[in-house]
């Protein structure tokens, strides 16, 4: 897999999010988790944010590492809701529980992955951060776990591996150099308390005219 490119330009993402989307309070669709939303995800059981930076891993995939982290304001710890590799998401479309999606490292732009190989620490199954300006491979795609018909912004959810059914987890690890204090991110065969994430800041893109238009008339 490639290095990101000298010079990307990657501070500019949340300066063209914030441009772009709208935090929605009230009204149809408000407190949904929407497409094309930027958010930072924290494992509910061990306090720790979903993050990523470009450590790649010193065994395994050697890809990107995916790591938790305990500090609220860490810049690399927001990742953007996408459609899945195949899928169609229109910017502002709630995601449904059930729906496949990406998560995309903003920092970065790789995408969270899985595969086949042994976690560093836990010897679980690994979770790294693959591919190049957001466009990876199928196995960066995830389905959302949750209750209900859509995924609220205020539950708590699982993330299972869409190819592989393993789910995205924290039990505790924790590296040292260089990462020192990060907890290890891996997959779990089994759903447990440490399989639950539960969105925390962001930037949420104001659901869809067309969605508002189907609340509305299933009110009538």
């Amino acid at each position: 897999m490639r290095g990101a490119a000298a010079g990307r330009p990657r501070v500019l993402a949340p300066v063209l999010v914030l441009a772009l989307g709208v935090a929605v309070r009230t009204g149809a669709g408000a407190g949904l988790v929407t497409c094309g939303s930027v958010v930072k995800l924290l494992n509910v059981r061990h306090s720790v944010r979903l993050h990523s930076h470009d450590v790649r891993y010193g065994s395994g995939s050697g890809q990107q590492s995916v790591t938790g982290v305990s500090a609220a304001d860490d810049g690399n710890s927001y990742w953007r809701v996408r459609a899945s590799t195949a899928g169609v998401c229109e910017r502002g479309t709630p995601v449904r529980c059930g729906q496949s999606i990406r998560l995309t490292h903003l920092g970065t732009g790789r995408n969270l992955h899985s595969h086949h190989f042994a976690s560093p620490l836990s010897g679980n199954q690994e979770v790294s951060a693959f591919g190049e300006d957001g466009e990876g491979d199928y196995l960066d795609d995830w389905t959302v776990m949750c209750t209900g018909t859509y995924w609220s912004r205020d539950s708590e959810v699982r993330f299972q591996h869409t190819s592989t059914d393993v789910f995205l987890s924290v039990t505790g690890e924790q590296y040292g150099r260089p990462i020192h204090g990060q907890k290890e991110v891996h997959g779990m065969a089994t759903s447990s308390q440490n399989n639950y994430w539960k969105v925390m800041e962001g930037i949420f893109m104001q659901p869809s005219d067309v969605f508002k238009a189907e609340q509305y008339h299933a009110e009538l």
